[in-house]
């Protein structure tokens, strides 16, 4: 019997049984092609399936032509949607999964157009928002009406296609809560004016689904409890809505945030800084009010956290999605007791969300195989064992090592260091960055079971490999910190991050940090050395701090520095020092910027690759092969991609 009761407990909504309390919610994929579901899609959701999910949510489907928010998402206002619908439906239904549609219209959130133009987008009223920039064109009671019957009509194609219900999303300041919304719906006639008019949107968009489905079709709807905005809709706003809609929907499916703020947005994927179930108390507030049933998600990446907050009424179900998409077995594992096994979300969404702002397919950094299930869903046993050296503990070799021993081959995995790992144990030592340290258990784990012979301190050298006499070598020796020359350093104190991190050097109170890699580290270290009281100034050789990491993580960690007081001074290359005054020039202009009072300059100038190995085996004959920061520094991402096409290749 699960050692986690509640959560593998089934749940009837309506007509419909759910195995357990697992839901992936809707998410953006960038998978699909054409605006309709396709192979790649079909995959992905059935290896979530095949995992023990209890319901997949699907990622939106506009319901209108005006809905077209990206150029990478479904569309459901024609025929021409069924068919791939129908192809998820079976692949989700063949693995006793539950499958449901999200219905969407962004209204004023429009974050892009389809030929590079801007578009025009249409709201209750004219109203803008924050983070796009979007002043949006005030609907007309003909075009309310036509978006109503676009509901309506996508619910029942989806139906027809053999879902077992749809989402109404109202979550994160799209249209239908800009209707709710009486900073956003300014209308004076039958669709504004007070909270019943504000209701009327939904209420027959409700309605308008219900005569266009079967009695059997579950209806639900996703919203925000709270948009944490001072222009969002409030926790009281919502419940107040919540009671009045209680019985018309099957479900309410609890988030926060609205897409219309820079900081509020943080709560649509919140980042490893955000407590894990952060929005267990909003939805227990709401499950208090009404009887319909309440799901809740927001950073529940563990099977323990879930059944908590199942068990303590918080919740009916959880949304566990980033957990899936880390490892889309979690629900599987975790019935059978394998909680060691499963490879938790550290919620970093460089590669989830992170790749859908790019316009990427979705990914995981430490799962790449997520996304790509038609090229690497399946690893193929080797035709022929090898035995195969890898010389480098970081998650490059870690993750080679692990898809080569798992596929049958003798893998060795020698590293330098006490213990594996590589750069992750310096990320996970900044302010909220300790979770960045999960990469390592779980790949750790990967190793452990596939069977991988790991010897630590144990550097890879000429005479070691010939002692070895393996049939390939892969050089994962990663990087250092890049000795950039800097002008002067031999008259002030210059260190790097590393040597701040391992507390090898004394900064004294006062710290420039030259941030040329923007990424983590010179946000990192700006909060890191705020906390213990140093005035720190982070002069970004670009346009803003973390201008390399995703918008999320960065968006709330600018936040936390200003509230320090950190001084962020954008556009400013490094140029040199003289004793306690350090020079930049305006990377744009050339004009000198000028520090003075400085104790220590932090040069966080990006890394240089350590592959000397490769020149010392190239004259053996040996198959050789390099990834990761050994290759050339990046990051974790293309570490581990590059270990799991390697160990795939070999």
């Amino acid at each position: 019997m699960t050692a986690l009761p509640t959560l593998f407990s089934p749940i009837t909504i309506r007509n419909l049984t759910i195995r357990n309390r697992i839901l992936s919610t809707g998410h953006d994929t960038t998978l699909p092609t054409a605006f309709v579901p396709n192979d790649a899609l079909i995959a992905y959701h059935r290896a979530r399936a095949a995992g023990g999910a209890g319901l997949i949510v699907m990622q939106v489907a506009g319901v209108h032509e005006s809905a077209r928010y990206t150029s990478h998402l479904l569309m459901a206002i024609s025929d021409d949607c069924i068919a791939g619908y129908t192809r998820v439906a079976e692949a989700v239904h063949a693995h006793g999964c539950a499958l449901f549609g999200q219905l969407f219209h962004p209204g004023r959130e429009i974050m892009e157009s389809q030929d590079g133009t801007l578009p025009v987008a249409y709201a209750p009223s004219a109203v803008p928002n924050e983070r796009f920039h979007v002043t949006p064109r005030p609907m007309s009671a003909r075009m309310i009406g036509e978006v109503i019957a676009g509901y309506a009509a996508a619910a029942h194609r989806l139906e027809r296609a053999g879902l077992d219900g749809v989402e109404v999303v109202a979550s994160h300041g799209y249209l239908p809560a800009q209707f709710l919304n009486p900073r956003v719906n300014r209308r004076d006639d039958r669709y504004g004016g007070d909270d019943t008019g504000r209701r009327r949107f939904l209420d027959e968009v409700i309605a308008a689904i219900r005569a266009a489905t079967g009695p059997d079709f579950v209806v639900g709807l996703r919203i925000s409890g709270d948009e944490k905005d001072s222009e969002g809709l409030t926790a009281d706003e919502v419940l107040t809505a919540l009671i009045a809609f209680d019985g018309r929907f099957d479900y309410y499916n609890i988030t926060a945030g609205t897409s219309a703020g820079i900081g509020s947005a943080v709560n649509i994927a919140p980042p490893m800084a955000i407590a894990h179930g952060h929005l267990a108390p909003l939805s227990a507030a709401i499950k208090a009010k009404v009887a319909t049933p309440v799901f809740v998600a927001g950073r529940i990446n563990q099977p323990q956290d879930a059944e908590r907050i199942v068990a303590s009424g918080a919740a009916d179900m959880v949304g566990m999605t980033r957990a899936m998409i880390c490892d889309p077995e979690m629900p599987a594992k975790a019935a059978a007791g394998r909680l060691d096994d499963i490879r938790a979300c550290i919620a970093c969404n460089q590669a989830c969300i992170g790749h859908f702002h790019m316009g990427y397919p979705i990914s995981c950094i430490q799962h790449p195989e997520t996304g790509r299930e038609l090229t690497y869903g399946t690893l193929s046993p080797t035709a022929k064992r090898r035995r195969i050296l890898i010389a480098g503990g970081g998650p490059a070799g870690m993750k080679a090592a692990a898809v080569a021993a798992a596929r049958g081959h003798e893998a060795i995995l020698c590293e330098a260091a006490r213990q594996p790992g590589g750069q992750t144990l310096l990320a996970q030592m900044l302010p909220g960055r300790a979770e960045f340290g999960g990469i390592v258990t779980n790949l750790a784990r990967e190793m452990t079971l596939a069977g991988v012979d790991v010897r630590l301190n144990q550097p890879v050298t000429r005479a070691l490999v010939e002692q070895i006499a393996p049939d390939a070598v892969v050089i994962a020796t990663g990087a250092q910190p890049r000795a950039a020359p800097v002008e002067g350093a031999e008259t002030g104190h210059v260190v790097n991050p590393w040597q701040v991190l391992r507390n090898e050097v004394n900064v004294g109170a006062s710290v420039l940090i030259a941030d040329w890699s923007l990424d983590w580290i010179g946000m990192g270290l700006a909060e890191k050395l705020a906390r213990a009281g140093c005035r720190v100034r982070l002069a970004v050789d670009g346009y803003m701090p973390g201008q390399r990491i995703h918008q999320y993580v960065r968006d709330h960690w600018a936040g936390v520095l200003h509230d320090l007081g950190v001084e962020v001074i954008p556009y400013a290359r490094l140029y040199g020092i003289d004793e306690r005054t350090v020079f930049c020039q305006h990377a744009s202009s050339g004009a000198p910027i000028l520090f003075e009072g400085v104790d220590t300059l932090i040069t966080a100038l990006g890394h240089q690759s350590i592959a000397t190995l490769e020149g010392d085996l190239a004259e053996t004959g040996l198959e050789l092969h390099l990834i990761g920061d050994a290759l050339t520094p990046r990051t974790a991402e293309e570490a581990v991609f590059e270990g799991l096409k390697v160990g795939v290749a070999l």
